[in-house]
């Protein structure tokens, strides 16, 4: 059975039609062609597929789509403005906490929400946000380094 939903994404508003068996992830993916959200695990175990749903971190492969009517999604996509990256996406680059790329969307949603809530972490704060983020690559000390640093700009 489809349903119509009205989903605000990136401040975009959006009237689709999506089928009840659906995720989110699907959704911005296929329906939206926001590709920058990953399917890492299907499973919410990765954080590969992280989105803002109403200002929380979600695992996007976990929400049914039906379930986000009158929603607002924040993606990867939604970070940057004018063609310029968002401090967080530049601060990742800087410290070189990005290598295969692929959990990067997941951490800055995740490191957006920390900020969000709590604009000068400490390590504690932001490792424990970062829980639901796998990275194979990393080793997430250089991804801790750049979310200390996006809350010095993010506090100015």
């Amino acid at each position: 059975m489809d349903h119509n939903i009205r989903i605000y994404v990136n401040s975009s508003e959006e009237l689709l039609q999506v089928p009840s068996n659906m995720t989110l992830l699907q959704m911005l993916r296929e329906k939206l062609a926001l590709t920058g959200t990953k399917n890492g695990c299907s499973a919410g175990e990765c954080g590969a597929c992280t989105v803002l749903l109403n200002g929380e971190p979600v695992n996007s492969c976990m929400v049914l789509a039906v379930e986000c009517n009158e929603s607002k999604v924040l993606t990867v996509e939604g970070l940057s403005h004018d063609g310029r990256l968002d401090f967080m996406q530049q601060a990742l680059i800087n410290s070189g906490g990005v290598q295969c790329g692929f959990c990067t969307p997941g951490i800055l949603i995740s490191a957006k929400a920390l900020l969000d809530r709590n604009p000068n972490p400490n390590d504690a704060d932001i490792r424990e946000a970062l829980l639901g983020n796998l990275c194979r690559c990393t080793g997430y000390l250089r991804v801790i380094e750049a979310v200390k640093a996006a809350s010095k700009v993010w506090r100015q």
